[in-house]
């Protein structure tokens, strides 16, 4: 797939065709809308499919400790392919010096982006002192976002929350906007609802406090030379164009992952790329490459499979797509020919439409 994987610590290389990396520009307002950063879900593999269908929307990594990277197999980690760019990496950590090494190691190793997480209220998370309590701190923010600003050229944004706990007042949020704007940090990703960290889950965390983007809207209108980007329950480009009224950028997290096939029209709707969007078939046929190379070198089928479940989503044909690669990509063998067979099960109509087409599609 004309990729390159970068060499963290002796990854390996990897080369095929189908996709060619994009000419990556240093971060400015070109990037109005990203895939979020999503546990067990923003691997390598999604990324590569999530280019199959953009070329421009930025990605992140899934949130990656300090401490992972400091002492954990960066290898795994850490390595990515030249078609992944533009990326940014996520951190999660509160300690300024082992953020500082971190983001180095980023700049080495050609992410485009850090981004310090203060937004995830796991209990496992908690206990670090990291993540979305930290919101109660925007002091220990602050110094941890200076020491990563000093420690290379790249961009250092943080993500975090409209509140937590009680703490959740839209003063509250302003402040800790304030404090860390104060030393320099290159921009906002605001999750759109409060945290509980006691009481919810991670999951009832994204789902269950109520959204406020109005509040986005006014730290904007309050900090207008600061970049704000909001995040949070964004299922359509229609949502996305009207909060481009009011904030600098959207990021999608969940319908990225389950209608995966709204970021077709991303590039040509807000990147001003000319073409026609691909087709369903076409981004597989885009990733076949991909999925030969990475099953020769003995990645199972399954690992990278599992993130295209989501491609026909609201079409016919969806069922059988999804069920066909649930039931075989797991099996000791499986290749592409299993990805074939799935397709084979879905209706010329689902395949062939692109947006420009006006099929609608919603999520099954």
């Amino acid at each position: 797939m004309g990729e390159h994987y970068v060499q963290a610590a002796g990854a390996r290389s990897s080369a095929g065709g189908g996709l060619s990396p994009p000419a990556v520009t240093p971060r400015d307002d070109s990037w109005p809308v990203s895939v979020a950063p999503m546990m067990d879900r923003s691997d390598r593999h999604f990324r590569v499919f999530m280019r199959a269908l953009t070329s421009e929307a930025l990605l992140y990594t899934e949130m990656i400790t300090t401490g992972a990277v400091l002492h954990g197999d960066r290898t795994r980690l850490l390595a990515f392919s030249e078609i992944e760019r533009p990326l940014a990496l996520q951190l999660g950590g509160e300690d300024p010096s082992a953020l500082a090494e971190c983001t180095a190691i980023a700049a080495d190793l050609g992410f485009d982006e850090v981004n310090l997480n203060v937004g995830c209220p796991s209990p496992r998370v908690q206990r670090g002192r990291f993540g979305a309590c930290l919101m109660a701190e925007p002091d220990t923010v602050a110094r941890a976002v200076a020491a990563m600003k000093a420690a290379s050229r790249l961009p250092v944004t943080v993500k975090h929350r409209i509140g937590i706990d009680d703490l959740d007042r839209y003063r509250d949020l302003a402040r800790f906007v304030a404090v860390v704007a104060s030393v320099g940090v290159d921009g906002f990703i605001v999750h759109a609802r409060k945290a509980w960290l006691e009481g919810l889950s991670p999951k009832q965390n994204r789902t269950v406090p109520p959204l406020r983007h109005d509040d986005v809207y006014r730290l904007k209108s309050e900090f207008p030379d600061v970049r704000i980007e909001t995040n949070g329950g964004v299922t359509d480009l229609d949502q996305v164009d009207r909060h481009l009224e009011a904030v600098d950028g959207v990021m999608i997290g969940r319908a990225a992952y389950e209608m995966p096939y709204l970021f077709a029209d991303v590039d040509r709707r807000y990147y001003g790329i000319t073409g026609e969007p691909p087709s369903r078939r076409e981004v597989v046929a885009r990733l076949l490459p991909y999925l030969e190379l990475e099953t020769r070198v003995g990645t199972p089928l399954a690992r990278v499979s599992r993130h295209l479940l989501g491609l026909f989503n609201g079409l016919p044909g969806a069922k059988a797509w999804r069920r066909h690669l649930s039931q075989h990509s797991h099996l000791s063998g499986a290749g592409v020919e299993v990805v074939q067979e799935a397709l084979e099960r879905v209706p010329p109509q689902a395949l062939d439409r692109t947006p420009t087409d006006g099929l609608s599609a919603t999520p099954s």
